[in-house]
């Protein structure tokens, strides 16, 4: 699939598009700084913003929607319901709480943060209340394995549309990866650029080759590889240079070469061992 530019979408499987590329905001809580970060990101011709309950950033972030000027239906914004308000009644309170805070009367993609055992069911079910009330164009989960997504399928009535997971050349994924494209399930990486650890001899090599910065190979390896990828950042330059992707090509070749880096190795907690 040839993506040739930051307006570039993917279709999900309702129908809805979403941006291949857009700004995540993790960790971006120190007063100002997500509103910059998001301004210089829509400035730069970003549509997509990526933000969470547990971030605590939602107000932030909808200061720098309104204050771009950029019309509401131009801009897709994710968030996600967080551990301790999961459950069916408590989903729905959060999700209240979360849109006053974004200021918005409607949500692109709504996301289960973590699959917490005995509640995500009850969960997803709030999600689809949501979804068929118009409130949320788009529903989805993140960091759910295959066993999660085996077990949530079960009962659900919809069918997520994306699982937003930590994926990056050392964390491939491919079993995950193969079940979501069987189930038109869109893949998302979050951590695309392993947290900063990119002193890799195979990227570094490639990123010479093409004359791009280490994270614009991986980057554009996201993108190949048909991942939806949300990098970070608070930098107007760096967050520039992360959109700066779309003027090449890695080789098949190079694709494979960076495909075989995967150790399974992780930068983040594993889905099924988290305590938060």
């Amino acid at each position: 699939m040839a993506i040739h530019s930051l307006q570039d979408t993917t279709t999900l499987n309702n129908g809805v598009k979403m941006p291949w590329l857009g700004l995540g905001v993790w960790k971006v809580t120190e007063e100002g700084q997500v509103e910059k970060a998001v301004l210089s990101a829509l400035e730069a011709g970003y549509r997509s913003i990526d933000t969470a309950a547990i971030y605590g950033n939602e107000e932030g972030v909808g200061r720098a929607l309104r204050d771009s000027g950029i019309p509401r239906d131009q801009i897709f914004v994710t968030t996600k319901v967080w551990n301790s308000n999961q459950g069916y009644e408590s989903t729905l309170a959060a999700f209240d709480e979360s849109m006053q805070k974004l200021g918005l009367d409607y949500l692109d993609l709504y996301l289960i943060h973590w699959p917490v055992a005995g509640k995500y069911k009850d969960t997803w079910r709030a999600l689809e209340k949501l979804y068929k009330d118009g409130k949320v164009r788009a529903i989805g989960v993140s960091n759910f394995h295959v066993h999660h997504l085996k077990d949530l399928l079960a009962d659900a009535e919809a069918v997520p549309t994306v699982n937003q997971v930590e994926y990056h050349p050392l964390l491939s994924q491919e079993e995950l990866r193969a079940f979501c494209r069987e189930k038109k399930i869109q893949l998302e990486a979050w951590s695309p650029l392993m947290q900063g650890n990119l002193d890799h001899e195979v990227i570094t090599q490639l990123a010479q080759k093409y004359g791009k910065s280490p994270a614009q190979i991986v980057l554009r390896w996201d993108l190949q590889n048909e991942v939806v990828t949300i990098p970070k950042s608070v930098t107007p330059a760096r967050i520039a240079e992360n959109a700066d992707v779309f003027d090449f090509e890695l080789s098949p070749d190079d694709m494979a070469a960076l495909n075989g880096l995967n150790e399974d190795r992780r930068f983040g907690p594993d889905p099924d061992n988290f305590d938060f």
